[in-house]
């Protein structure tokens, strides 16, 4: 029963990180498409639902302003590297290919999207920016060590069978865990 038990708490450790990364990665693949199917996206600063127009609005309280001031010489060539950036980080996160890769770009983008768009947002906790910027550290931190072509390439190079499930630890004699 304490064997039982000591598996499902390494399971359950080895799989944290897994519903973050399945939401994370749902969400930037899905917010990546959405932009390039939306017909005002890629639209100049004519059209009032456009990445420029946007970026123009509001570059005056961003900190970063000098560099929507750069984005806004080729606002169009900008919005798609966001675009597909999104759909880079999101794809590569779950598939787990390049999963701490794909995090730091994550978390970069939701750092400018931070530091622009709901830059603000007052009070900071209702932007959601910030909230997805600290959502992403853990896989930046962690990677994506289980079900995921990071780990299937690590194994194939150790000539193994990549680990569908991790082996729980053995117990330490006379420690308790908490939890």
């Amino acid at each position: 029963m304490a064997e039982q038990r000591n598996g499902l708490r390494a399971l359950g450790r080895a799989y944290a990180l897994l519903p973050l990364r399945i939401f994370l990665g749902v969400t930037f693949v899905y917010a990546g498409l959405d932009k390039l199917t939306d017909p005002h996206y890629l639209g100049g600063l004519g059209d009032p639902l456009s990445f420029a127009a946007m970026t123009q609005g509001v570059k005056a309280s961003s900190p970063i302003a000098p560099l929507l001031g750069l984005a806004l010489h080729a606002p169009a060539g900008f919005a798609l590297a966001v675009a597909l950036g999104e759909l880079a980080v999101g794809l590569g996160t779950l598939a787990g290919l390049l999963g701490r890769v794909a995090a730091v770009g994550g978390a970069l983008l939701n750092l400018s999207f931070f530091l622009t768009v709901s830059w603000q947002v007052t009070p900071y906790y209702l932007g959601n920016d910030l909230i997805y910027l600290m959502a992403w550290l853990p896989l930046v931190l962690a990677g994506t060590p289980y079900l995921s072509l990071d780990a299937w390439w690590a194994a194939r190079r150790r000539g193994q069978a990549a680990p569908a499930r991790p082996e729980p630890e053995p117990e330490r004699q006379g420690a308790r865990r908490a939890g």
